[in-house]
């Protein structure tokens, strides 16, 4: 019986692992954008990976505002809600009320369904560089990157990898420090983000996500940490209306080449 349990395990995960060599799209970062830009990019029948340094996906969802595990979104993103089955309450003015912990729940569920795969407790250190243009990432365990252990990655080839790692910007970063690039933004560089400013957070985060170097897309706080808007705390439109549009243009993309 233990055997069969381990051969179960490893065989059914190293057959998933080989088959996602290889994907259309790597999103790195499994928050709560990364999550709805993967579930509508399955939706359309793209081959899609999550890459999740922590053990359980959702970001800084879970949490809702100091360990009140109640989110706000505005009117604007609740056709989403709607789509995905995610239960709200307007309490005051266009604005609702929804459970963190059933949010997150619904996201991943959804994502899974619709056949995005999701590998937690792993960490992007690189992406492929290859004639200019951003064509993979460098994947190792996370907790072999949080010890600083000598340990060599494997390689995830993807025609476009998104950079969902929130208020890091980690995969924008990396990109700019090791090849003296021109990102998409203002001065070319990661900007960094600004203070909170809940308005302008939830407007901006929308209109910075894009394309910043070609094949790498940025969603969510990521979007605005590289273009140097605000963030905006607690509320959660933006971040979801970013992952459905951040899809949307990967879509464009991938058709257009």
């Amino acid at each position: 019986m233990e055997q069969i349990v381990s051969n179960g395990i490893i065989d059914s995960y190293f057959n998933k692992l080989k088959q996602y060599l290889s994907v259309d799209v790597a999103i790195v970062g499994g928050g709560p954008s990364g999550l709805v830009a993967s579930y509508y990019l399955a939706k359309n029948n793209y081959k899609v990976a999550v890459y999740e340094r922590k053990l359980a996906p959702g970001g800084g969802m879970w949490g809702g505002a100091m360990m009140f595990n109640e989110i706000v979104v505005q009117r604007a993103a609740l056709h989403i809600l709607d789509e995905l089955s995610i239960k709200y309450r307007e309490f005051e003015n266009d604005f609702y009320v929804i459970d963190s912990v059933h949010a997150a729940s619904a996201l991943i569920y959804n994502a899974t369904k619709a056949g995005v795969k999701i590998f937690n407790c792993t960490s992007v250190e690189d992406v492929v560089f290859l004639d200019n243009k951003v064509c993979g990432i460098v994947l190792n365990w996370a907790p072999v990157v949080r010890e600083r252990l000598e340990v060599d990655p494997l390689v995830i080839m993807a025609k476009a990898v998104v950079d969902s790692t929130g208020h890091d910007c980690a995969v924008a970063h990396t990109l700019e420090r090791k090849n003296n690039i021109t990102l998409n933004t203002e001065t070319g560089k990661v900007i960094g983000e600004r203070s909170l400013s809940i308005n302008e957070g939830e407007n901006s985060t929308i209109d910075n996500t894009k394309e910043i170097y070609p094949g790498l897309f940025v969603t969510g706080m990521a979007a605005n940490g590289v273009s140097g808007s605000f963030r905006m705390g607690p509320i959660f439109g933006g971040m979801i209306l970013s992952g459905k549009k951040v899809a949307d243009l990967i879509i464009n993309k991938i058709n257009k080449d």
